[in-house]
């Protein structure tokens, strides 16, 4: 259990598990294994995946997030494209694009469950795993 829970924390990676990695009779298992973690590959550390094949680039997400609008008040927090670089989201080039992901809410030690950047995304290009 302590290595299934690390595994989805992301301290630990599935290869570090010898019998799994070494036992043929756990094969099924493994490549079940290797299904469920997929989605995990190229996440931020708060788990954000931003699915650039589904991004529409509508901005929703940039006027959505919390954090947006209380580091940019004139231009996220107003309906507007950001007008500083402080801001989690912001659309380039017809996509969403994540920066300073530290000052995302799920980020580090007192991190809550925000979903305010993925319930506004008509097209679910905005995922945490």
């Amino acid at each position: 259990m302590a290595f299934a829970v690390a595994l989805l924390s992301r301290t630990k990676q599935y290869t570090e598990c010898p019998p799994l990695m070494e036992e043929d009779k756990y094969i099924d298992s493994r490549q079940k294994l290797e299904i469920i973690l997929k989605p995990m590959e190229g996440a931020e550390e708060t788990g954000l995946i931003i699915h650039e094949e589904l991004c529409s680039g509508c901005g929703n997400c940039v006027v959505a997030c919390p954090v947006n609008v209380a580091n940019d008040p004139h231009g996220s927090g107003r309906g507007f494209g950001p007008t500083n670089e402080k801001v989690i989201f912001r659309v380039e080039n017809g996509k969403v694009k994540a920066a300073n992901i530290e000052e995302c809410r799920r980020f580090g030690k007192d991190r809550i469950l925000c979903r305010a950047c993925i319930d506004p995304c008509p097209t679910e290009a905005i995922e945490f795993v």
